[in-house]
């Protein structure tokens, strides 16, 4: 396992821009597409909490299923929003990169220069 871990969807286009920067600047890092693994409540946990983030922060508001489960009310608590992560992986922003026990949302994927 590299000391690097990209969670992402490998066709999105910023994930793409990401795998890019990274194969650019030499850095190694293992892939883990969490829409067809999945991820758990728990795992959820950790990695808002390694980028000091919110779930309503890494909740893809463009996602038609936000409107549709009526996630953009504010009064949706954090464990209503990662438990439909958990099931809707589609409901996660991505990528997110982990480097030990620090991760970034990487939008725009410079941002992931904060964590080399």
């Amino acid at each position: 396992m590299s000391e690097v871990i990209v969670f992402e969807k490998r066709t999105c286009t910023t994930c793409k821009k990401l795998a890019q920067l990274l194969e650019e600047r030499g850095i190694p890092f293992d892939r883990v597409e969490y829409h067809v693994e999945g991820l758990t409540e728990p795992q959820i946990r950790e990695l808002l909490g390694k980028a000091g983030i919110t779930a309503r922060d890494a909740l893809r508001t463009r996602e038609p299923l936000v409107k549709e489960l009526g996630l953009t009310d504010e009064g949706v608590s954090e464990d209503r929003l990662i438990a439909l992560m958990a099931e809707h992986p589609q409901l996660l922003q991505r990528p997110i990169v982990v480097r030990g026990d620090r991760a970034v949302l990487a939008r725009p994927v410079e941002k992931v220069l904060e964590i080399l």
